[in-house]
């Protein structure tokens, strides 16, 4: 019984070891192509812009003026609306 239990230590011993050498030697890899290939991240993307954009802004604009006038039962001429931002 005494040589199974042994044996069993020093195969246990030895899988730690060789997991632990291996876990080594891939820190020692990453870090090295961290140092030889650094990361660069890609540069932001632009929304693109329609020509039409300003149009459809005066749009907007001028549909949100008319339903708060409503909703407020006041003229358009009595406010004025000057930023509309989108999330």
């Amino acid at each position: 019984m005494e040589a199974s239990f042994l044996a069993a230590v020093n195969v246990s011993i030895l899988a730690l070891a060789v997991i632990f050498t291996v876990l080594i030697i891939l820190i020692f890899t990453i870090k090295l192509l961290v140092k030889l290939i650094p990361y660069k991240a890609p540069p932001p993307k632009a929304r693109p812009s329609s020509p039409s954009a300003s149009g459809n802004q005066d749009d907007h604009v001028a549909a949100i003026t008319a339903t708060l006038a409503m909703h407020l039962g006041k003229s358009p001429d009595e406010f004025r609306i000057t930023n509309i931002s989108q999330p």
